[in-house]
Order: structure tokens, then sequence, then C-alpha cells
């Protein structure tokens, strides 16, 4: 019954959130939107019994949406964006409507019942005894970065660093100039 229930919502927020995300017409709106959908992807995967993929879904996708609102704000905020009313008062958005409340709300339950489930798998068949030796990855996993897998390493660093330069520099402000 929890499997189901965590399936159905989270398939739910993943459509509802991959559909308002196409929809909606705010930058900052379908970062949200994009975040609910993969925090429901998430949730789909822990239905299938791959925890380990779930987790990785967490990590790389629900933090590079994070790094896109940041690009997004550098991109479209600033002191010209803001709007000013007839008094001189800067104009503020509001926090929410039923729409954002919803897919938040979705977008909780989902990470709940998760959380639910991981700690079910982990401590259905608990049973105390000795920690086996600890045998540190980093090692390895750096070696392999650098050995067998230099290239993709290499090319993802240039990719990331042109994105930034290229945020930059459609970011920085313009000067008008008399000729």
């Amino acid at each position: 019954m929890f499997d189901l229930t965590l399936f159905f919502i989270s398939a739910v927020l993943t459509v509802i959130g991959a559909i308002m995300v196409i929809t909606t017409k705010d930058l900052m709106h379908a970062c949200i939107y994009l975040l609910a959908s993969f925090l429901g992807m998430a949730g789909l995967y822990l239905t299938l019994g791959a925890d380990f993929v779930a987790a990785i879904q967490l990590l790389v996708y629900v933090g590079g949406v994070v790094i896109l609102m940041v690009f997004a704000v550098m991109l479209t905020g600033g002191p010209h964006a803001q709007k000013q009313n007839k008094f001189g008062m800067i104009k503020t958005a509001l926090m929410g409507n039923i729409r954002t409340y919803t897919i938040g709300g979705l977008t909780a339950v989902v990470v709940l019942l998760m959380m639910v489930k991981l700690y079910i798998s982990i401590f259905k068949n608990y049973t105390a005894g000795e920690l086996p030796n600890y045998l540190p990855t980093v090692e390895r996993i750096g070696k392999s970065l650098i050995t067998d897998h230099v290239l993709a390493f290499e090319i993802s660093s240039v990719l990331l660093l042109g994105a930034l330069i290229g945020a930059a520099i459609i970011a920085r402000p313009r000067k008008n100039r008399i000729n």
C-alpha cells in the first residue's frame, strides 16, 4: 500500500511539474516546477527499488536546478528589473497562489514518503554486528577520473567554464555610447 501511494503521488508530481514547466511564462516558476518534477522522478525511482539512482537524481539534477535558478537570477534580475508604483515604492510579487501551494504540498508529501521508504528499507532487517573494515573510495574515484575518464572530466569542466563566462558576459551592464 505504501509503495502504491508513493508511486501515484510521485507520478502526479512528475507529470504536473513537467506540464507546468512547459506552460508557465515566468522563469523562476519554471525552475521550481522543474525541481518538483525531478523530485517526483526520484520518488518513482524509489518505488522501483533503485535507491542509489534516486539519491543520484536528487544530488545531480536537483542540484542542477538550483544552479539553473542562480543563472536565471543572474541573467534576469538586477536593479533594472524592479518595477515601482506611482508612490515610488518597489512592487513585490505575491508569495504564491493555489497552484504553487498545491505543487509545494505534493513535493513535501513525496519527500516525506521517500524518507519513510528509505528508513523502512534500512531498518527492516537491522541486526547489530561488527563493522567491516573501512575502505576509502575517494582515492579510487580520483584515479579513475584522472586515468580512464579524463576526457569526459575535462570536457565537462570546459563546458561549465563556458557557461559561466557566457552568463557573465550576458549579465554585465551595457554602456550607452553616443558616437
